[in-house]
């Protein structure tokens, strides 16, 4: 097992600047750190939990058939996280193979946003305005989701579809790709938290090309 440092809002490297392991990007200061599976494993998936500590690492639920699980992230040292993201890959009728990561990160931290290779390390103050697009079901609680559109580049408007929105006090984004494939999301679509799956989470798949979030 080995777990990859970087910084969570852009691809650059990270320097080790201490004895208390606090890393610096030249692009963004000193950063809590990311930390991203070179090859997505159980094993990996408990590391991550882990060191995410109180911030919840979802997945889809139930997992669809031929859906595996190609990347894991988790932003934090010490079991003090402050993002998650998990990557899985699959086919569909209409699209083909598709990825979706799922982040989820407390205020600040971009992670989702270099996912989504959008500005600025969060949504921003207009993300979530007007209707919802749709929603979707996080523990007990029904989150609404609104897209963000910050592109106009026709060729990254057909790579992805990004949707987020706020659940339990954290910003929560879906990425889809290609973009089309965000038409198999449909309201009351559940994320479960890892942690609560108990034995079905020795069951979960893996494998699949890693995220390609990771070279941005």
């Amino acid at each position: 097992m080995a777990l990859v440092v970087g910084c969570p809002r852009c691809a650059t490297p990270v320097a080790n600047i201490g004895a208390g392991g606090s890393r610096s990007c030249p692009e963004h200061g000193v950063v809590s750190p990311v930390w991203r599976t070179d090859k997505a494993s159980y094993e990996d998936l408990v590391q991550v939990l882990a060191l995410a500590g109180e911030v919840p690492t979802y997945v889809p639920w139930p997992v669809e058939t031929g859906w595996s699980i190609a990347d894991l992230a988790v932003v934090g040292d010490e079991a003090k996280g402050s993002g998650t993201l998990l990557t899985w890959t699959g086919v569909t009728p209409d699209d083909g193979p598709f990825e979706l990561s799922v982040v989820t990160e407390e205020a600040g931290v971009g992670l989702g946003a270099r996912c989504a290779r959008t500005e600025g390390p969060d949504p921003g103050v207009d993300a979530c305005a007007g209707p919802p697009t749709t929603k979707v079901r996080v523990g007990g609680q029904m989150v609404p989701l609104w897209p963000i559109t910050q592109w106009t580049n026709g060729a990254e408007e057909w790579e992805r579809s990004v949707l987020v929105g706020e659940a339990a006090g954290r910003w929560l984004w879906l990425v889809f790709r290609p973009a089309t494939a965000m038409l198999m999301l449909q309201d009351g679509w559940h994320l479960r938290q890892v942690g609560d799956l108990g034995i079905q989470m020795v069951e979960l798949p893996f494998g699949g090309t890693s995220g390609s979030w990771w070279d941005h």
